[in-house]
């Protein structure tokens, strides 16, 4: 049998599963890297020469294509504003390292730290990428005192260190990520994450009726469906490189990304999702489609997001959310009457 010539250990750290289809895997990076050349050719030109990058159809096209793993910091703070805010304070982030900081934040943090990708190399192995990942929470934490500290900030903040390879990079991306992209996720409530679990919900109801019609009448909640999907982004659930192709289109084109990829994991998995006639088989058929084929061919992945939910306007995403939102505080009230 041929030895395949992958390691055990992604670029990233990451260490693959026993079970890890080298094969398959194998196939896929042979076409995938030819793609990644020629992406990183046109990015090359976009970029060169110390070129600022302006949000246009072209960068638009170019993002949903792949940004390299070699651009992604700089793209990725460019087209999200976050560049825009690092500029605005310069040396913001050294001050609120410099503190005054909060011990119970700061032990909360520290207890976590240690969970935080326990099969990366990086975070294993070195006290480092633990160190920086630790100042880049303590940050933030003292910057934003609505969200402070919370469990899933660590992932998040973990995998943009990996990438950007800079603390700082990592702080700004993540500050743009919690209060502009996914305002009210990691506050106390979570009221955000709440609403937009409800608003995937009716646009599966919308979308796919019977689908919808079956999860309710099997009794499986929304929330134990998409929860981890949406506090990690995806991270730990889809392949790596997969996780920040969405990235990509997250930074540029906002939240309604995480939804496209939540209705096109449904919908491409509709038939298993129908055939399950019992609650803790759905709940795990739910688990298993993560683990969908397409998913680790992430250029056929990212395309089909864009075509398998069809329409998505961000408007109607707007007007869900309101509806959402109203229901649940109309439910709130009627808890409170009582």
């Amino acid at each position: 049998m041929a030895t395949s010539y992958f390691s055990n250990v992604d670029e990233y750290g990451f260490e693959r599963p026993s079970n890890f289809d080298y094969e398959t895997y194998e196939d896929f990076m042979s076409e995938y890297l030819k793609v990644l050349a020629k992406r990183a050719k046109k990015w090359a030109e976009i970029i060169g020469g110390g070129k600022s990058l302006q949000r246009n159809i072209k960068i638009k096209k170019y993002v949903r294509k792949g940004i390299p793993g070699e651009h992604r910091s700089l793209v990725w703070l460019a087209v999200s504003g976050g560049e825009e805010l690092k500029n605005v304070v310069p040396g913001f982030y050294q001050q609120l390292l410099d503190g005054p900081h909060s011990p119970e934040v700061a032990e909360i943090i520290r207890t976590d730290l240690p969970r935080t990708f326990p099969d990366n190399i990086f975070f294993n192995n070195t006290k480092s990428h633990q160190l920086q990942l630790y100042n880049i929470l303590l940050a933030f934490a003292h910057q934003n005192r609505d969200v402070g500290y919370c469990q899933g900030l660590n992932y998040i903040a973990g995998l943009l260190l990996l990438v950007t390879k800079s603390e700082e990079t990592a702080f700004w991306l993540l500050k743009v990520l919690i209060e502009k992209i996914l305002p009210e996720y990691y506050t106390p409530t979570m009221d955000g994450l709440l609403t937009d679990i409800d608003v995937l919900a009716e646009l599966v109801r919308i979308k796919m009726p019977d689908v919808y019609e079956h999860i309710t009448n099997m009794g499986l909640p929304w929330a134990v469906i998409a929860t981890k999907w949406f506090i990690c982004l995806f991270a730990e659930v889809l392949p790596i490189e997969t996780t920040l192709r969405i990235w990509d289109c997250l930074f540029y084109e906002g939240s309604k990304i995480i939804f496209r990829v939540a209705l096109t994991l449904i919908k491409r998995n509709k038939e298993s999702l129908l055939a399950c006639q019992d609650f803790a088989v759905l709940a795990d058929c739910f688990k298993e489609i993560t683990k969908d084929s397409i998913v680790l061919h992430c250029h056929d992945f990212l395309q089909s997001i864009f075509k398998e939910p069809g329409s998505l306007p961000r408007s109607t995403i707007t007007k869900l959310r309101i509806k959402a939102s109203q229901q649940r505080m109309d439910l709130r009230k009627a808890k409170l009457s009582r």
